[in-house]
């Protein structure tokens, strides 16, 4: 969960939202070392005292200036295809799939592996808030996934585009009316995620919160069968 003034990324809590945190302090290294460059740089034509108006058949300068910013770019893209290929990536062993469909102003899920599927997900009001309770973060229901394994989220729409999005999960998909997107979620800590929907989608879109529980397939297997 995120903190005032916190200015790091959530802890990340699969593998997928791990590998995003180290491709963007990759990335923040490279953009600050070309800063640090480009500043110097500046600094000593500043300070220098000489002066042309002309040069001439500069090509070693030519291929330096147009070979390095290559050799960076390259340095970005390679790690970037990487990590595209890696969100894209659908297990073919997943046995668990969720359903995910928005509507103005909250979520429904779908399942045919859980028994206490279907239902809405509706946010606690912040007058029925508990103690240590999150205020607009808080559901009614929340979704129970397990630890450790693969499962496949579906999410589409009944309305208007809205979308379905765990920040610590890595997962941000759009929801579109007509069309399914599916995504891979591999939680690797137990606990509980939240997320919100991240398109404005109308007049109570920042009131239609995402909680998810994760916990041990075995505690998620007693839970299934007090509430079937």
């Amino acid at each position: 969960m995120s903190l005032w003034g916190q200015v790091n990324f959530l802890d990340p809590g699969s593998f997928i939202q791990r590998e995003m945190i180290l491709f963007h302090d990759h990335a923040l290294m490279i953009i600050s070392a070309i800063f640090v460059l480009v500043a110097l740089v500046g600094l000593l034509l500043l300070r220098s005292t000489f002066s042309s108006r002309r040069v001439h058949e500069a090509q070693t300068l030519e291929i330096v200036w147009t070979v390095l910013p290559a050799l960076l770019l390259l340095t970005l893209a390679l790690p970037s295809l990487r990590l595209l290929y890696l969100v894209d990536e659908q297990p073919l062993s997943s046995k668990n799939t969720l359903k995910a469909i928005g509507h103005q102003w909250y979520w429904s899920y779908e399942s045919p592996f859980y028994a206490n599927l279907p239902f809405d997900s509706y946010m606690i009001p912040e007058s029925d808030l508990l103690a240590g309770d999150y205020r607009l973060l808080e559901v009614d229901k929340r979704v129970t996934f397990p630890v450790g394994s693969d499962t496949s989220v579906i999410t589409t729409s009944a309305d208007v585009i809205h979308a379905w999005t765990v920040p610590s999960l890595g997962v941000k998909m759009d929801s579109v009316p007509g069309r399914l997107n599916m995504s891979n979620v591999h939680p690797l800590v137990s606990g509980v995620y939240y997320g919100q929907c991240s398109e404005i989608c109308g007049a109570n879109h920042a009131f239609m919160p995402i909680v998810l529980e994760c916990l041990p397939a075995n505690k998620m297997y007693f839970i299934s069968l007090s509430k079937a």
